[in-house]
């Protein structure tokens, strides 16, 4: 018996996948989503493999990888042309961008605390913190 592929709608995909319909849409326009065929009637008509690619653009994106970054992984895996040695590469290059941000954001987070400290919460129209990022 032949196996029949299963094909559903954008919504079906946005449920499967958890990505609004939109940035579905945004994905087919930039090229990282392939078009899907359309039906007789115009329907867009996605499948598993759709929904695997979806799932990993989001997986992805919720690691931190830009877009740009997920271009190049998909090149890689769509053209079989991959080594783990070149997803290790870019996983560290990304994971040195983390760092780097995760740093940043320690700063931020002493230098706000600082301002912070400097306020006493009082009723008074005067506040050191309005006076510090005035500067």
């Amino acid at each position: 018996m032949r196996s029949q592929k299963r094909e559903f709608t954008i919504g079906i995909l946005s449920k499967y996948s958890e990505v609004n319909i939109e940035t579905i849409r945004y994905y087919e326009q930039i090229g990282i989503m392939p078009s899907p065929p359309r039906s007789a009637s115009g329907y867009r008509q996605y499948n598993e493999s759709h929904q695997r690619r979806l799932s990993f653009i989001r997986r992805s994106r919720e690691l931190g990888f830009p877009l740009e970054d997920i271009r190049g992984l998909l090149t890689l895996v769509d053209d079989k042309s991959y080594s783990c040695a070149e997803v290790q590469q870019l996983t560290l290059d990304h994971l040195d961008t983390t760092r780097r941000k995760i740093a940043d954001l320690q700063r931020l987070e002493a230098v706000l605390d600082e301002m912070a400290s400097t306020c006493d919460g009082g009723l008074a129209p005067d506040c050191p913190i309005i006076d510090s990022l005035s500067e």
